[in-house]
């Protein structure tokens, strides 16, 4: 009888471990991966300071010429035709991977053109660069030679969708339809 509880118990504690414990670690890797803290108009925003709301954030540059907004404005369509009581519930992120070039004045106003609830943001390189990474999305700088703009910037084209807990749902990529990305967000609003 002292060796099966021996064994028993050794067998107990690890699945008390994992029923219990692995959710917990699990839910703060993923707090972790995607946590950011970027400034707005406003000043500083957290990922946390959207508890309540589901968040859709966008990892672009307002030069670009076609993929951000095409995405944004898919984003805003997708929300057309929902009621104003479940738009109080819901913004949408746009932050800049080129914060040479955008100012937090001209972000802040391009990102509302294409949605009221819609908030422009940036950071220095490095916060940008470390965000980018732990979302999986990526962007460089193309150098433009003898081109008056300079440079243009080569992203990834993803919003990133979170429900009203923080918690991320979707990773939704530039072609998807936007009635498919309305369907996604009326679950979650």
């Amino acid at each position: 009888m002292k060796s099966f509880f021996k064994y028993i118990l050794p067998v107990a504690v690890a699945i008390a471990v994992i029923i219990f414990i692995e959710p917990m670690v699990n839910s703060k890797k993923e707090f972790e991966k995607y946590n950011f803290e970027v400034t707005s108009l406003n000043g500083v925003i957290k990922k946390d300071d959207f508890k309540g709301k589901v968040l859709a954030v966008y990892f672009g540059y307002m030069y670009c010429p076609d993929v951000c907004p095409t995405s944004l404005s898919s984003l805003a369509f997708a929300l057309q035709n929902f009621s104003p009581e479940q738009l109080k519930n819901f913004r949408g992120l746009f932050i800049s991977v080129d914060p040479e070039r955008d100012g937090l004045e001209q972000l802040d106003e391009y990102a509302k053109y294409f949605h009221k609830n819609f908030i422009g943001a940036t950071s220095h390189k490095e916060n940008i660069d470390d965000i980018t990474q732990r979302y999986e999305s990526f962007y460089e700088k193309i150098y433009l030679e003898g081109s008056k703009m300079d440079y243009s910037v080569s992203h990834t084209s993803y919003i990133y969708l979170f429900n009203k807990k923080g918690e991320f749902v979707k990773k939704v990529d530039h072609f998807t339809n936007p009635d498919e990305l309305k369907e996604v967000l009326s679950k979650l609003l």
